[in-house]
């Protein structure tokens, strides 16, 4: 009989996508083979510390924390990486980081696990960084020819300056117009996102992005647009999955719309011409690796449904996995069981280790230019 790995999920987090890790964490930890899996449960709170005693899903969830009289933390060590829980150790093989947004989905953690050599979920420090910043994103796309609709970008600091917030009106309402939405560059979940059909929902609506991050976008309402999402999953020969369609209950798909009124409308396989679907899985794939990608990522389109132009929204690297998540759903509609999804994730995240081990890491020079 196979030995058992032992899997860190990582959840919480320090984001504004906090509760959303939560639920799509419960729903992995549920699914994970315990037949081939000793699954340990590690929370972060909002605060940054570590929780690996008890229940810490259960913790977070509840608000009612208590923290351990030593700290718990993960460890880097030649003979295996283990988490320190006072003086007892506790092995981890491999991590599935299910952080949404901010310290988790944007490289942060993710350069902990590359310096503690140890494997891990998903996309590495760059293609987590890169798929965290929707600016760099669109800037990227363009060059690479995908579509993206109409932007502009701005700093906190430069509207908080006297005479500057003017300026960025005016230049918004020049170059964009409105509807617009207005974004926080480096969060996920649509949460501080706002639509604006005038000036004053204008000003709410940077007034709301600046509260999450220092970098804000804005950028134009595509009219008659489609949402639709594909996902895609490999480490090279990547593959993508049929495209699903979200019909919002409100407005847009915001993260009412998404996690709490249970009304949005999701339809996999999207009602699209075959001639459309396979654009929309080929510049999946081509968002996937400019960003330089690995293992899994949802990549979210826009369609005008009149002319039918394709334009690419953004990458997600940790999409959410909930139960109603359209990253598993797509895959299932595909053939590939929830189960049979994290095993390949874990499979895939173990591979690009190992190829990782291979690879030289020093360089002897001559000694007598540094003796």
């Amino acid at each position: 009989m196979a030995k058992k790995i032992n899997i860190g999920v990582i959840f919480g987090g320090k984001s504004g996508e906090h509760e959303v890790s939560l639920v799509s964490a419960t729903s992995i930890i549920e699914a994970l083979d315990k037949k081939k899996y000793n699954v340990v449960p590690v929370g972060i709170t909002k605060t940054g510390d570590w929780l690996a005693t008890g229940d810490p899903i259960k913790a977070l969830k509840s608000g009612k924390i208590k923290y351990a009289k030593k700290a718990e933390v993960l460890i880097p060590a030649r003979q295996g990486n283990f988490l320190q829980v006072g003086k007892k150790k506790i092995k981890i093989d491999i991590v599935f980081p299910v952080l949404h947004g901010t310290y988790g989905e944007d490289g942060s953690i993710q350069g902990l696990f590359e310096m503690a050599g140890i494997p891990y979920v998903g996309a590495e420090v760059l293609g987590s960084a890169i798929g965290m910043d929707k600016v760099v994103q669109k800037e990227l796309y363009k060059n690479i020819g995908l579509n993206v609709s109409k932007y502009i970008w701005f700093f906190k600091n430069d509207w908080e300056k006297k005479g500057e917030s003017e300026n960025i009106l005016r230049h918004i309402e020049k170059d964009i117009d409105y509807p617009c939405f207005v974004k926080p560059t480096n969060l996920g979940s649509s949460v501080g996102i706002s639509k604006a059909k005038n000036k004053n929902e204008l000003i709410k609506a940077i007034n709301l992005a600046a509260k999450y991050d220092e970098k804000i976008l804005a950028e134009e309402a595509v009219l008659n647009a489609r949402e639709i999402e594909c996902a895609v999953l490999g480490n090279e020969n990547f593959k993508a999955s049929i495209p699903g369609e979200v019909i919002p209950s409100g407005d847009f798909y915001d993260y009412n719309a998404k996690y709490v009124d249970g009304e949005s409308e999701i339809v996999i396989p999207a009602k699209l011409s075959a001639d459309v679907s396979k654009k929309v899985q080929e510049s999946a794939i081509k968002a996937f690796e400019a960003i330089n990608c690995k293992g899994m990522g949802r990549v979210d389109f826009l369609i005008d449904n009149k002319s039918e132009k394709i334009y690419i929204n953004e990458i997600n690297t940790i999409p959410g996995f909930t139960s109603i998540s359209m990253y598993p759903k797509l895959w299932e509609q595909g053939g590939l069981s929830y189960p049979a999804l994290l095993d390949e994730l874990i499979n895939l995240a173990i591979l690009r280790f190992k190829e990782k081990q291979n690879r030289l890491s020093s360089y002897e020079p001559d000694e007598s230019w540094y003796k």
